[in-house]
């Protein structure tokens, strides 16, 4: 689980992080890096209702918050990250999208 300080809650930011931000993909997921505004990177989710219904959505935002927590070093500090699931990712297991989100991190890092 994501700390508290790490967590994206408001639109605005998530908002920022999109649009301001540099994007990585993958077949399950897409990933924003945007510009942070102080020293704590801060990680949101986006799992639509295409991905299913609720109890999937949140089994995807699960398993999507626990690799994210591994990887908040290899994020620019200060950073905004989205991470959005894409409806295939309903059936990924958690190695294919710790796969995904390493891949997808790592392209919008570099651009």
């Amino acid at each position: 689980m994501l700390e508290r300080a790490h967590r994206m809650r408001d639109g605005q930011d998530f908002r920022a992080a999109i649009r301001r931000g540099r994007k990585g993909s993958a077949p399950t997921l897409v990933v924003h890096v945007g510009p942070g505004t102080d020293g704590v990177t801060s990680v949101g989710f986006v799992v639509s209702k295409a991905v299913g219904p609720a109890v999937t959505r949140n089994r995807v935002k699960r398993r999507l918050r626990h690799v994210m927590r591994e990887h908040l070093d290899d994020v620019p500090s200060g950073s905004g990250v989205v991470v959005r699931a894409l409806p295939v990712a309903a059936a990924a297991d958690s190695a294919l999208l710790t796969e995904h989100l390493e891949l997808a991190l790592g392209r919008a890092v570099r651009r």
